[in-house]
């Protein structure tokens, strides 16, 4: 059921159009002023908003305007007024309003226009996952025994319904792997939803997994959104230990609750929770619950490092020129065959993403028809000498991982600008020694 926010100052007015849309089998959210519309908008994440032009303390066009300003603001907003004119329609639609209707409401051209509004965006948003899925979901690429045995077993595991667990290095595309799974099971029509763990706000993550309830509004949380359908739960291992129980709980009970709710909801969502951490090594620190690790792990997938299955580089290399072509209009290179082995024998810290990011910076800064040699061993060698924050840094990580790799790097310059001396550096940087010193052991940095 579409969610719809009315904001209109005139209890009167509100309260007809919510009465109106609720017959029509909406979920309508009010509010009588800019700060309440606010608010609901952050709580309740409407499909469209029916906005009033004239209200105390702010008036519809600024409130638009500050909305469009925010970062994947993409609901459609209908602007209501009853002392609308031409120039003030013209205005709103300007400012990115979807239509404007006046007042007194026609009750007709009310549900018209709320119709046609939430079909046009729910198009809008099919035709961007249908983009998506044309790569997103495609058949893990490789005919390597590694790969070939991985799809076998994903096939098989795809048939049942049970949690997984996905294992593998940094850079591996675990998602896709849990997307391919999806797309072979019973629920691939219903939702793919990703949630990124790390990423989770700490004060916030309960409500965003499971959703809330509070007074007529709710907030649909991850499980919500992937009803009928998958949820992938990336950095698994990044859930604080309050939530894993409520997850644990979740899974054994197969419902959940929301924050401030009554009632159950029953749990029909495939979980798959992918994770770069060993979580033997996380449960035996205490650091994640066993009793969630061994529900997980029921039917594992381990995603193997590139460097295992070098062969299907030259194919993941053809995949990739392809990719940046079709979306992002990239001149097409085609990689020679000294250059496909070179990049055979190279190492992959960084796994398929790693192999991503140097076809679209190969694609970017190079010219002429092939990919030779000689550039690939310049931008090998740019890439592991160079300090730039574009080699530091992988904007494709999670946040904590991220700031791990910078921090790692920042303070083993650190070490070698003041040779070795722990004091020093921790001057520089402005930590305690004792500090200093857990920080390097927690990065895995060697003083030797």
């Amino acid at each position: 059921m579409a969610r719809v926010l009315v904001v209109d100052d005139e209890p009167d007015i509100r309260n007809l159009v919510k009465e109106i849309l609720e017959d029509e089998g909406f979920v309508v959210s009010v509010a009588e002023n800019g700060g309440q519309a606010r608010v609901l908008y952050e709580s309740t994440r409407p499909d469209l908003i029916l906005l009033d032009i004239w209200m105390p303390d702010i008036d519809g066009i600024t409130l638009l305007t500050e909305w469009k300003k925010s970062e994947n603001f993409d609901t459609p907003v209908v602007m209501m007024s009853g002392h609308g004119t031409v120039e003030t329609a013209v205005e709103a639609t300007r400012e990115g309003a979807y239509d404007f209707i006046e007042k007194p409401l026609s009750l007709a051209k009310l549900l018209l226009t709320v119709r046609h509004a939430v079909e046009t965006t729910t198009l809008l948003h099919e035709n961007v996952y249908l983009r998506q899925r044309n790569w997103a979901t495609i058949e893990p690429i490789g005919k390597s025994k590694r790969i070939v045995d991985l799809r076998e077993r994903i096939k098989r595991i795809a048939n049942h319904n049970t949690p997984v667990l996905i294992q593998g290095e940094s850079g591996t595309d675990k998602e896709l792997y849990a997307r391919y799974l999806h797309s072979l099971s019973d629920r691939q029509n219903g939702p793919f939803v990703s949630a990124n763990v790390s990423a989770l706000s700490t004060e916030d993550a309960e409500m965003e997994l499971f959703g809330r309830e509070k007074d007529s509004s709710s907030y649909p949380g991850f499980f919500d959104k992937a009803l009928g359908g998958t949820l992938f739960l990336k950095d698994i291992a990044d859930m604080n230990i309050t939530l894993q129980a409520k997850l644990q709980n979740a899974i054994d009970k197969r419902n959940y609750m929301h924050m401030g709710g009554t009632d159950p909801v029953e749990l029909d969502v495939r979980i798959i929770a992918a994770t770069r951490c060993k979580l033997e090594d996380q449960v035996k620190s205490g650091k994640f619950r066993d009793e969630l690790y061994f529900q997980l792990n029921i039917v594992p997938i381990q995603i193997p490092p590139l460097r295992e299955h070098f062969e299907d580089v030259p194919e993941l290399l053809d995949y990739y020129v392809n990719y940046f072509v079709e979306k992002e209009g990239l001149s097409y290179r085609h990689f020679s065959v000294a250059a496909q082995n070179r990049l055979r024998s190279h190492d992959w810290h960084g796994n398929v993403r790693e192999l991503k990011n140097l076809v679209q910076r190969l694609l970017i800064l190079g010219s002429g028809e092939s990919i030779e040699l000689n550039e690939i061993e310049t931008a090998l060698v740019s890439r592991t000498t160079s300090s730039t924050p574009e080699t530091v840094l992988d904007f494709d990580l999670p946040l904590r991982e991220a700031r791990e790799r910078f921090e790692k790097a920042y303070l083993e310059f650190q070490l070698r600008k003041a040779n070795g001396s722990v004091s020093r550096v921790a001057r520089i940087v402005g930590m305690e020694r004792t500090h200093l010193y857990r920080k390097l052991k927690a990065l895995g940095i060697e003083l030797k």
